[in-house]
């Protein structure tokens, strides 16, 4: 069996790979409600690059994750390392500019 077979068998998964990614990003990550809010072109794709930076980083985490628990990242669920990241955000708050100042 040559290349092309194993090219074909690996289509459906990556197909697989990214409406999963699509699904994470649209309903999970974003909130199936949620609109993106920008007026402008240039604004919502920044929109969805941050939304793709989360993603990114939260798959990350699972990863780091599923290394530390000697598991597969695949058996690691989304949405709860979505509830996880939520819950531990308030913890990691940035400071504001004019409290900044204060700081120094």
């Amino acid at each position: 069996m040559g290349r092309g077979w194993k090219r074909a068998m690996s289509a459906p998964r990556q197909s697989l790979t990214r409406q999963t990614a699509l699904d994470e990003l649209k309903t999970h990550l974003r909130g199936a409600q949620i609109v993106l809010r920008s007026k402008t072109p240039e604004l919502v794709q920044q929109e969805f690059y941050g939304l793709l930076m989360a993603h990114f980083a939260i798959r990350g985490l699972m990863h780091e994750a599923a290394l530390q628990a000697d598991e597969d990242p695949d058996r690691l669920s989304f949405v709860h390392a979505v509830r996880v990241v939520q819950r531990r955000m308030p913890r990691y708050v940035a400071i504001p500019p004019s409290e900044e100042e204060s700081l120094s």
